[in-house]
């Protein structure tokens, strides 16, 4: 790797990688590393922008000289470093977090098309059914935009981050214990009737598809996509609409300087306004015998 591939002013730290010298800028954990340098290490609870726990163990590899494999998600290189990402144990591991993932959700690409968990699970040769399946989740439909669905949640808390640390809004958390653990909207509530404000981020932050809009959006793959600004407001959020046969399916923020990926209810939710029978299709022009006098009457 080119040290002018790193961020200016950062002093490199080389490193082994899977038999080669890579280098990587302070702060900079394996698995970001990895990526820049080109190779693939399967992760499910990180996401970029969001603060990495390493709970899902997917993205473990190999360190020499230590007895444990480390997440790479958060996990910072040190110079001398020797680490493998694809050795026997490093992928047998990986393989066996997967399968035990999809023992918890072994049908995700039904409700997300482009299911981060069976992308992982396809690659490392993961297979359904190694594993028992848990008891199927009650799915709640109470919230007009959003559906959840809990037999694909995987606990990588991704949603949980989005709304605490992103958004500011803490109304996902992490309840119960043990095998009855579950993601739940403020005291277990159901989601229409939580202090949830509707603006989509554990939808975006979800990689199986356990959040996902309430029109079935995610289910299959749009057939373009339309990079935009929010029209709802001032601030200039930036978004993609997804368009399939003329029609927005669903809206993804992405990374603009006013918002960072982020929407609000509106500007992910409130796109129905596009396909009304109403909405003007011509500029309106106003006829000389209708002076702008705000006491005349219109006709």
């Amino acid at each position: 790797m080119k040290t002018n591939d790193l961020p200016q002013n950062a002093a490199p730290i080389a490193f082994t990688l899977n038999g080669r010298a890579v280098e990587a800028a302070p702060g900079e954990t394996l698995l970001k590393a990895a990526q820049r340098a080109g190779v693939a290490v399967p992760h499910l609870c990180h996401k970029d922008g969001l603060r990495s726990p390493g709970n899902c163990r997917a993205c473990v590899v190999e360190i020499e000289g230590e007895r444990v494999l480390a997440p790479s998600c958060c996990r910072a290189p040190t110079p001398g470093m020797v680490v493998t990402t694809d050795s026997p144990r490093a992928a047998a591991a990986q393989k066996t977090v997967l399968e035990l993932l999809l023992s918890d959700a072994p049908d995700t690409t039904a409700l997300k098309h482009d299911s981060e968990l069976a992308h992982w699970a396809e690659i490392a040769g993961a297979q359904a059914g190694r594993f028992p399946v848990r008891a199927a989740a009650v799915q709640d439909l109470s919230h007009p935009a959003m559906a959840v669905n809990l037999d694909a949640c995987i606990q990588c808390t991704r949603c949980i981050r989005a709304c605490r640390e992103t958004q500011g809004n803490d109304v996902l958390g992490l309840a119960f214990r043990g095998g009855h653990a579950q993601i739940v909207f403020d005291q277990n509530d159901p989601m229409g009737a939580s202090t949830c404000v509707a603006c989509g981020e554990c939808v975006q932050a979800c990689p199986t598809g356990a959040i996902a809009p309430a029109n079935g959006a995610y289910t299959k793959p749009s057939q373009k996509q339309v990079d935009s600004v929010c029209p709802f407001c001032g601030v200039g959020c930036q978004l993609t609409y997804h368009v399939s046969d003329e029609k927005i399916e669903h809206v993804e923020g992405i990374a603009g300087p006013a918002n960072e990926g982020r929407l609000c209810v509106k500007g992910r939710f409130g796109f129905d306004y596009a396909h009304s029978l109403e909405r003007l299709t011509r500029p309106l022009i106003r006829r000389a015998d209708a002076p702008k006098d705000p006491q005349s009457v219109m006709r």
